[in-house]
């Protein structure tokens, strides 16, 4: 049999075995192991899958130049090694050029494609939604989480509000859950969230929603997003703010439309209506103007 016959022969069965083994992977694993997926593949919101797909490929590329220089490196050491009887120095070359031009090239191209497609993936998300189904105001503080949900067209005259309260452990340690501050949202509804912050920079993370953004004083932010699959999902601050920064816990809850509104109505039979942006703010001033904040005047 000629040899690329059987060099074919011997190649097909692995190809088989990688078709099987991929075949076999959970979406978890064919997400590089990131949070917000499960079994059935549903992704947590809409641009999930976008921002794992931008990890794993990146990932293949980069395992790829590492196999590659890995095994340069391998054969060089083998094959240029200092043999039985041999000594001195071995024949010293000042340059290659083809190499050279090799070497610079290859990782200009691969700096320039992750800058594109980075740059394409971050366009996306960080495009706001003008019109959103949902308009909410998610505020940081030292060290907990404050949440209002504006009226349909983003008004705050018929505002529902919850405040949070930071972690509260037990004995040995385990976070009552339930005293969480929660933020409701519905399920396949355009979201868009006002981030602001009451004292220091904090950061916003939904980690199953593999994006975070940070929260400043005196300076508004936005994120745009579309919940995709109903669930409970652990959040927390990003950014070190303070002694107790790793009890600044938080659950999101997506749920179907009428549940979210369900909830909103009893936030409004509680009394908890308004606008709560300003009134509780730690810092007497706005940054940089000498203004009093509404709050404190």
């Amino acid at each position: 049999m000629p040899s690329k016959r059987r060099n074919r022969w011997a190649v097909l069965p692995l190809g088989i075995a990688s078709a099987v083994i991929l075949a076999g992977c959970s979406p978890t694993e064919l997400h590089g192991f990131l949070p917000g997926f499960v079994e059935d593949g549903t992704p947590a919101t809409n641009h999930t899958d976008m921002v794992a797909g931008l990890w794993v490929n990146s990932w293949i590329v980069l395992l790829v130049v590492g196999i590659i220089t890995w095994g340069l490196m391998l054969w060089a050491m083998i094959a240029y090694r200092r043999r039985k009887g041999q000594t001195g120095l071995p024949v010293q070359l000042r340059y290659n050029m083809p190499i050279e031009i090799f070497y610079t090239v290859v990782p200009l191209i691969l700096v320039v494609g992750f800058f594109a497609f980075t740059a394409r993936d971050q366009m996306v998300l960080e495009t706001q939604t003008e019109d959103p189904d949902v308009s909410i105001v998610a505020i940081g503080k030292q060290w907990a989480w404050d949440f209002q949900y504006n009226g349909d067209d983003g008004s705050t005259d018929d505002a529902v509000w919850s405040m949070g309260i930071q972690a509260q452990t037990d004995a040995a340690g385990n976070v009552d859950q339930a005293q969480l501050p929660t933020l409701y949202l519905p399920v396949d509804k355009t979201v868009k969230i006002e981030l602001q912050s009451r004292d220091v920079i904090h950061s916003f993370w939904i980690i199953d929603f593999l994006y975070k953004k940070d929260m400043y004083i005196g300076h508004e932010n936005y994120w745009s997003f579309t919940p995709t699959r109903e669930g409970t999902y652990a959040g927390k601050c990003a950014e070190l703010c303070g002694e107790y920064h790793s009890m600044m816990l938080f659950n999101v809850k997506v749920v179907s439309e009428s549940e979210y509104e369900q909830y909103l109505e009893t936030l409004r039979d509680e009394g908890q209506t308004g606008d709560i942006q300003d009134a509780y703010d730690r810092l007497a001033n706005l940054p940089g103007t000498g203004a009093t904040a509404e709050g404190d005047e």
